[in-house]
């Protein structure tokens, strides 16, 4: 279940334990209200233990928009080693900043 927290300035939304198929729909409509002009977008991901293609997708469209839309900072965290394994793999390292868990 994914939750937004809007905190000193900041916005963060807190992902489920997956992003996969099932769900990834439903996280990108969930999300949708967080993404305003400006934001400065801090996904959580201490509960993320897996993450599909169609999240890595979502999160890469979530990017673009507030980086070349809405003029915003985004950056993970709390980043398992399995899923910043798959960010790596896949470039996202290359374009995002990631703050890995201390687990």
């Amino acid at each position: 279940m994914t939750k937004i927290i809007k905190e000193n300035g900041k916005t963060i939304i807190q992902t489920g334990e997956r992003i996969d198929t099932l769900n990834a729909a439903q996280f990108e409509r969930d999300i949708e209200p967080a993404l305003e002009p400006g934001v400065d977008l801090e996904i959580d991901c201490s509960q993320l233990v897996y993450v599909a293609s169609s999240g890595l997708r979502i999160i890469q469209a979530t990017m673009r928009t507030v980086i070349r839309e809405l003029g915003g900072k985004i950056k993970m965290t709390h980043v398992s080693e399995s899923i910043y394994k798959i960010l790596y793999m896949t470039g996202f390292t290359r374009h995002l900043t990631i703050e890995r868990s201390e687990k």
